[in-house]
């Protein structure tokens, strides 16, 4: 099972599941398709968005772990 983290560029994590669409809208990150956020880490998209990258990747890996369960 993939495992992200918060250095992944988000649009390899998008590549390992869409699922994790909705997690990164809730979060705040609207722009998803926007080139500038496929060559972005979720790091660096969380940093721009004041939002806590460890608490995203928490839910994306959560989410994962359900979906392999």
């Amino acid at each position: 099972m993939a495992k992200v983290t918060k250095d992944m560029l988000i649009a390899d994590i998008l590549r390992i599941d869409k699922g994790t669409v909705p997690i990164l809208l809730r979060a705040g990150m609207h722009c998803l398709g926007c080139p500038s956020a496929q060559g972005e880490s979720l790091e660096e998209a969380c940093t721009i968005h004041g939002i806590d990258a460890d608490e995203v990747v928490r839910e994306i890996n959560d989410y994962l772990e359900k979906k392999g369960s």
